[in-house]
């Protein structure tokens, strides 16, 4: 070979890496943008009902409807994804997420404040969409750290939002942070299109609509009632009509997708052992991951009066567990290592095993502002390690032309686990209090017990892991060549 051809056959690896590079960096920005866009108005929680004239019970709909509006667009963008383009579908996403933090920076009362965040609830399938991507553009020997990064991008976003937007939030305007969310969403949007190819893998076939109805009807009967069981009231006729309707519209929905020729999700995929205790585990890790990001930054705002209160105020409490957010950058890559030595089914179970020791340690450690930083570290290394391990668990076990549909669903069961914890913790912090003046605050007891509750989820979640068959094919990477090329 003359030295001509090996520079230019250098100069082509190299191209090919920056291009690389490029997808992984502008993909994972794309991630990390969702999950500030989630933690915009935390801050404003308490605020809300007096910025936009309403109340309390009315002004939990800025959260519910962005809930609602991502658990039923992901499949279905997902869907079509696969159908048309995941390049397309990931341009609309972020189109409507700018689009709702517009609308969101000029709203000033209930109705478009709520309009926004639902065109906002699109973008949270930006990160299955881009796990797909990096599946179908990128080299076997990057695919696993890559998808690693784009599965943690939502923690890492979330630490890194929290303290950003309470001090946007505490030191200028409220619409600041819509304005600034819609800013950041165009550059990544100008960064998708020159950047990140379009996919030539496409499944074909029409869309479900039948299918992304009835699946649509069953997700919002569920996540309504979870969601707003307590405001309602937990025995109220809507909310027990609510729950008594999502299992008999989901077998309904079934029956029909079982006999569908081009379904909008394949359920006898999604069945496999692999798949589906995957999907399972994906409910509990949710459910722990959220439960210590209810209960953590509680802890630390709680007055000192308390006796267990470290009276921290919302930007140091953000402060405080942006470590946790950070570490996840390193574990993740470290997940998709032990994955591509062990399989991503180790990397699961030693996942849930580190989120179950960080709550273990907070039964006895919360006296100390650091000891809340450590717990919180422990807990988001052990998310990582989960969040790096499910997609690669997901693609390895179908086919190349349904990846999209395949994430979004396993993206949809993690969010019903975060929807789950915070009913679930709601209700015992508010049911177990202790007076202060003339207010009611959680107990330590409703803490505790908070913290058994979310470690239990991490157990059910582990044992849920070692059901998933153990494969003796390791790199991830090769994984997902051997799916593509088959």
């Amino acid at each position: 070979m003359s030295a001509t051809s090996l520079t230019g056959h250098e100069e082509g690896a190299e191209i090919g890496s920056r291009r690389a590079r490029g997808v992984i960096v502008v993909l994972s920005c794309a991630g990390i943008l969702v999950a500030l866009m989630q933690t915009l108005v935390l801050p404003l929680l308490a605020e809300l009902p007096v910025l936009l004239r309403t109340t309390a019970s009315d002004a939990s709909w800025v959260i519910t409807v962005t809930l609602l509006a991502g658990a039923v667009a992901t499949p279905v963008i997902s869907r079509l994804a696969d159908m048309y383009g995941k390049r397309r579908m990931l341009l609309l996403s972020l189109a409507l997420m700018v689009a709702g933090s517009v609308v969101c920076a000029l709203s000033g009362s209930l109705v478009p404040m709520v309009a926004g965040r639902a065109l906002q609830g699109f973008g949270i399938g930006v990160i299955p969409l881009g796990i797909s991507i990096m599946r179908d553009e990128l080299p076997p020997a990057r695919l696993g750290s890559a998808m690693a990064l784009m599965s943690s991008s939502m923690g890492i976003g979330g630490a890194l939002g929290l303290p950003a937007a309470a001090a946007v939030a505490q030191y200028v305007h409220w619409h600041v942070l819509f304005w600034a969310s819609a800013g950041l969403g165009v550059v990544v949007l100008a960064l998708v299109v020159v950047l990140v190819p379009e996919s030539p893998l496409r499944s074909g076939g029409r869309f479900d609509v039948v299918g992304a109805l009835g699946l649509s009807a069953g997700l919002i009967c569920l996540l309504l009632a979870v969601s707003k069981g307590g405001d309602w009231g937990w025995s109220s006729p809507v909310t027990l009509g609510l729950f008594g309707a999502t299992p008999l519209v989901l077998l309904v929905w079934g029956r029909y997708e079982l006999r569908a020729r081009d379904a909008l999700v394949d359920l006898r995929t999604s069945a496999r052992p692999q798949v589906l205790m995957t999907n399972l585990a994906s409910v509990m890790v949710g459910f722990a991951m959220y439960a210590q990001a209810l209960v953590l930054p509680q802890l630390l705002q709680l007055p000192e009066a308390t006796g267990y209160g470290l009276g921290q105020s919302m930007v140091a409490a953000g402060l405080c567990l942006l470590p946790g957010g950070m570490v996840m950058v390193v574990f993740s890559s470290l997940s998709a290592r032990i994955s591509a030595a062990r399989g991503p089914r180790t990397s699961l179970v030693i996942g849930c095993l580190v989120i179950l020791s960080g709550y273990a340690m907070a039964l006895g450690m919360t006296r100390q502002v650091w000891q809340i930083g450590l717990i919180s570290a422990v807990i988001s290394s052990g998310i990582a390690f989960t969040y790096a391990a499910m997609p690669a668990l997901i693609m390895s076990a179908v086919p190349a032309s349904e990846t999209a549909a395949a994430n979004g669903l396993n993206s949809l069961m993690r969010s019903i686990g975060t929807s789950s914890a915070s009913a679930v913790v709601g209700v015992v912090l508010s049911h177990m209090v202790v007076r202060l003046g003339p207010a009611s605050v959680p107990s330590m007891t409703g803490f505790r017990t908070s913290f058994v509750i979310g470690g239990s989820a991490a157990l059910v979640a582990a044992l849920l892991a070692l059901a998933i068959p153990a494969r003796r094919r390791a790199p991830v990477g090769v994984l997902a060549g051997e799916n593509a090329a088959g």
